[in-house]
């Protein structure tokens, strides 16, 4: 795996979850190697807890499904050192969308193991994956098509740029879905860096995709001929193209610079 890209959220926005002994001790290598996490663990286990993130612990009574609404609520990334069957019933009754829902990440007590759970893309799991694979060792198993392909993932392009996009989910999943099934996709860049590609949030190197099609004006692209439309600009959709364009585009906005 090439080198992961920084978590989208800082690491005191993420939360280490473990409820045995064995447990809490590769979550303190966690915390180690990612300064500002928090452990979460029983009560029962405080001692070891506090051995292992030295002040950076909180212990709960009760069960761990309790603190589930909490830590999804509090942080934006969750490491669960908890079996996956558990973790997706825990989380099962929590999940609202992929835009606020925090990135989930299981990793098995022997620390063999990172499955992103929820929340590959923007939730950040697929980063977390990739840090602990640096952090502890384990072996990232990434499902996602663009990253098991390593093809563009359209929501993520130039995040670690600075550039927001606008579509509607509907939009995002088709776009996915062009990219990931070879479609012919226009990308048309009028702003913002060029080396969005070799800085991209997957870590991709090598030639863009080869169904990816590139144009320096909008106005040049015929929308009918592409499953899909990667527009980065700072204009306004021309008024004219619009409904040629509808459901089929996503639009990147890269940071105005300022005087």
């Amino acid at each position: 795996m090439t080198a992961p890209h920084p978590l989208p959220f800082p690491t005191t926005r993420l939360a280490v979850v473990s409820i045995t002994r064995h447990g809490i001790a590769l979550a303190g290598r966690v915390i180690a190697a990612l300064p500002g996490a928090t452990l979460f663990a029983p009560q029962k286990f405080h001692a070891e807890a506090a051995a292992a993130a030295p002040g950076a612990c909180v212990c709960y009574e009760g069960k761990v499904g309790d603190q589930v609404a909490a830590l999804f609520a509090s942080f934006d990334g969750i490491i669960a050192i908890v079996s996956l069957g558990a973790v997706v019933r825990l989380i099962a009754p929590h999940l609202k969308n992929k835009e606020s829902d925090p990135g989930v990440v299981v990793v098995d007590e022997a620390g063999r193991w990172a499955i992103p759970v929820l929340s590959g893309h923007l939730g950040g799991a697929n980063a977390i994956a990739g840090l602990l694979q640096q952090a502890v060792g384990t072996t990232p198993v990434l499902t996602t098509a663009s990253d098991v392909r390593a093809t563009l993932a359209v929501d993520l392009l130039g995040r670690e740029l600075g550039w927001t996009f606008e579509a509607s989910h509907d939009e995002i999943v088709r776009a996915s879905a062009a990219m990931v099934n070879d479609e012919a996709v226009a990308l048309v860049q009028e702003a913002g860096s060029g080396d969005w590609w070799s800085r991209h949030a997957n870590g991709r190197s090598g030639a863009l995709p080869a169904n990816i099609q590139r144009f320096a004006r909008l106005e040049e692209v015929e929308p009918e001929r592409f499953g899909a439309v990667l527009w980065i600009s700072h204009r306004a959709l021309p008024a004219e193209l619009a409904a040629r364009l509808r459901g089929k585009r996503v639009i990147y906005r890269p940071p105005q610079k300022t005087a």
